[in-house]
């Protein structure tokens, strides 16, 4: 499978095409080529919680080191997406204390989220304004370009049974939503950022259902914001876009482009 094709073409793939079909020796991550996404990637799906875990933390400090987009990044948000229905990510990984909630299918559209939160247009501002535009960088170009895939797979979970999934998946749909051809889906989902995001009891969720009604001029009226959020800043979960055990170096940096 050529670059191409997965990326205009991603709902003709299965995840084991995504796999199988990718060049990942060809593509960069962190630390070099991404020969191993394959073995790593599908440990998601193990049958053993160290090795979905340590698959977790890969997706976060390999893969998306820092909150960077690499290479490998794009392909590995198709096969993320794609096994998003898999009852496999039903299951559990070990996380730290201070570890937002949640099984391994809040984990992984956590991750899409955090994927996403690099080409809004907010970034893109930032970026512009620092003379790095998105569309000069093609891992930025390559998640542009995909969004409507990722958020047609992520949406379904916000109607999860599991209250940690469907907070997990609203999340996820905020950043997407800055795609052109998204924004027609925003009206519908301020209902549900409202009643479920803005009533959680997650602090961080309910900050991002204020800042995503506001931004979409939409009524974030009645949402309880966090009073003292200050001595959660060091530890913030959402801000370092962290989800496995290991994964502790998800602080942004300045794009290496």
């Amino acid at each position: 499978m050529t670059k191409s094709n997965w990326l205009t073409s991603p709902s003709a793939s299965t995840p084991e095409d995504l796999l199988t079909g990718t060049d990942w020796a060809a593509l960069e991550h962190a630390y070099g080529t991404a020969a191993e996404a394959p073995e790593m990637l599908a440990a998601l799906l193990d049958e053993d919680q160290s090795t979905r875990t340590r698959a977790l933390d890969y997706l976060y400090g390999t893969l998306h080191h820092q909150s960077t987009l690499y290479e490998a990044t794009a392909p590995a948000a198709l096969y993320v997406a794609s096994i998003l229905s898999d009852p496999r990510t039903t299951n559990t990984v070990v996380k730290g204390r201070h570890f937002l909630p949640g099984c391994m299918r809040a984990e992984l559209l956590r991750w899409i989220g955090s994927v996403a939160s690099e080409v809004t247009d907010e970034a893109g501002a930032i970026s512009q304004r620092y003379g790095f535009p998105l569309g000069d960088y093609a891992p930025a170009v390559d998640i542009l370009g995909m969004r409507p895939f990722l958020f047609s797979k992520t949406l379904p979970c916000i109607r999860n049974t599991d209250h940690h999934v469907r907070e997990a998946a609203l999340t996820a749909c905020i950043p997407l939503l800055d795609d052109p051809q998204l924004l027609h889906h925003r009206p519908a989902l301020a209902t549900p950022l409202r009643e479920q995001l803005g009533t959680s009891d997650l602090w961080q969720h309910r900050e991002r259902a204020i800042d995503a009604l506001d931004a979409w001029g939409e009524d974030s009226s009645g949402i309880e914001r966090q009073q003292n959020p200050f001595p959660f800043c060091d530890s913030d979960p959402l801000s370092d876009k962290v989800a496995g055990s290991g994964s502790n170096e998800g602080y942004s940096e300045d794009p290496p482009f």
